[in-house]
């Protein structure tokens, strides 16, 4: 089931989504805003997988040896 969310934007910003989706590239001004929303969780996961693989190489993790650890 999905939410219906309404945005305001600036005529500027709703213009050039105007022009994507009359491209072809996007079905709708929602597709649009989808697609965004799914770059930036890929985004922000990539920062996360990165900021892990710091602190693996900085020594700053330690081994679980058992899921009761966990908690």
């Amino acid at each position: 089931m999905r939410n219906v969310v309404t945005i305001s934007l600036p005529k500027q910003l709703d213009e050039q989504i105007e022009k994507e989706v009359k491209t072809g590239k996007f079905a709708s001004k929602s597709e649009f805003v989808r697609c965004l929303i799914r770059m930036w969780q890929e985004e922000k996961l990539a920062k996360e997988i990165a900021e892990a693989e710091r602190d693996i190489a900085a020594g700053r993790v330690r081994e679980i040896k058992s899921l009761k650890e966990l908690r």
